[in-house]
């Protein structure tokens, strides 16, 4: 059995990203952040990405990567959650990147334009982002995937011949629709690229020539946008349909899969500040936390956060390995870690009284990211029933 402990280079990867930021991106400014300048930082994504090299962890080292894999990713990805840090790290250094990587013929790297875009990324250059609604999961249709829903013919149905059909009208007299806005795309104004799936394939088309409009999320630190592509923004074609629809749901099923490590991260901070906090507030000449009621609530919740850990790893590693059981870890490890994180989150505000209930406390911030973060890279319910297909317990008929 594959060892879920820590590395001791995963471990000096913390190490790395946890001082930085501690240094740059402390959760207690957090909330003065939101409403100042804006929550992104362009030089701390340049430090992450570029100096400590996190932004490369998943590309392959010809492609100028750092040749690690998920298991890395997911460290960052932990330590990116206790901070609640918002930087377009999975959504771009994770989801994207993923996509890009499984477009490589088998047995090699990426070539052609997805390696020069790889190669971009991994030095933090530039950023990309797959052009999908953030609530979109693994496994879920996507653009230009068949999808047929029609009702069957009735019987006795003849279809009409091609003589029957009636003309068409001269091109000129009907104008063509406009393209369909995608909602709710993450870090899309903070994108240089979009990843978009077409019925002809997956096209990277520049930011600048797509219409991004951005929208007012609950989860401030992960800007939604709607994000328009005119038909004449044709881009650069990487793949044919049936490579890049493969490669979507590879880089889904990795952001799902590495989503449970931030929402581990962002449990683990909200457990300790109220262990922390409880320690030192003092009701009727005690700490509240030696109240027994307080004391269960905790101890509970720190088994929770135990268990969610063993989920997020052992989901990180199937990914890491390639195991064919990696969209079973994957969906017992979002169905479980999405739920963790907000009943952390919600203890977090209790268990602070008033001052959990402030603008100027981050406890608020770690609960609307937690609560956004259940319904991204698929709800809760649609990773149960992904979990329940996979091991043969369809849901009742008629549900």
């Amino acid at each position: 059995m594959t060892d879920l402990l820590y590395s001791e280079a995963e471990s000096d990867l913390r190490a790395a990203v946890r001082a930085l930021l501690a240094d740059r991106a402390a959760p207690a400014a957090l909330p003065a952040r939101l409403e100042g300048t804006g929550p992104h930082d362009a030089a701390l994504w340049r430090a992450l990405a570029g100096d400590v090299g996190a932004a490369g962890l998943l590309v392959p080292e010809e492609l100028g990567g750092q040749g690690a894999g998920p298991r890395e990713a997911a460290v960052v990805l932990e330590e990116l959650g206790r901070a609640v840090t918002p930087l377009p790290y999975l959504t771009s250094s994770v989801v994207a990147t993923r996509t890009l990587l499984a477009l490589a013929p088998a047995g090699g790297p990426p070539a052609g334009p997805a390696a020069g875009l790889l190669a971009e990324l991994a030095a933090g250059r530039r950023t990309a982002v797959l052009a999908l609604p953030l609530t979109t999961g693994p496994g879920a249709p996507e653009p230009g995937s068949p999808t047929p829903t029609d009702p069957p013919p009735p019987a006795g149905h003849r279809p009409r011949t091609p003589a029957a059909e009636t003309p068409a009208p001269a091109p000129h007299t009907i104008p063509a629709p406009a393209p369909a806005p995608i909602p709710a795309v993450a870090d899309a104004v903070l994108a240089d690229v979009l990843l978009v799936p077409r019925p002809d394939g997956l096209h990277a088309v520049d930011a600048a020539d797509a219409e991004i409009r951005p929208l007012t999320p609950l989860d401030l630190t992960r800007p939604l946008a709607a994000v328009t592509v005119p038909a004449d923004a044709a881009g650069t074609r990487l793949a044919e349909l049936a490579a890049s629809l493969a490669a979507v749901r590879e880089g889904l099923l990795a952001g799902a899969g590495l989503l449970a490590s931030e929402q581990l991260g962002l449990a683990e901070w909200c457990l300790e500040e109220s262990v922390r906090h409880t320690r030192t507030r003092h009701q009727f000449n005690r700490p509240v936390g030696s109240f027994q009621a307080l004391k269960h609530r905790m101890a509970e919740l720190w088994l929770e956060v135990t268990a969610a850990r063993a989920a997020a790893r052992n989901a990180a590693d199937a990914l890491a390995t390639g195991s064919a059981d990696a969209p079973l870890a994957v969906a017992v490890a979002q169905a479980y870690c999405s739920r963790v994180a907000v009943h952390a989150a919600e203890e977090c505000v209790q268990l602070h009284g008033g001052t959990g209930m402030t603008w100027e406390h981050p406890a608020h911030v770690y609960l609307k990211r937690a609560k956004a973060d259940q319904l991204a890279y698929g709800s809760a319910g649609h990773h149960k029933d992904t979990l329940a297909g996979l091991v043969g317990l369809p849901a009742p008929a008629g549900r």
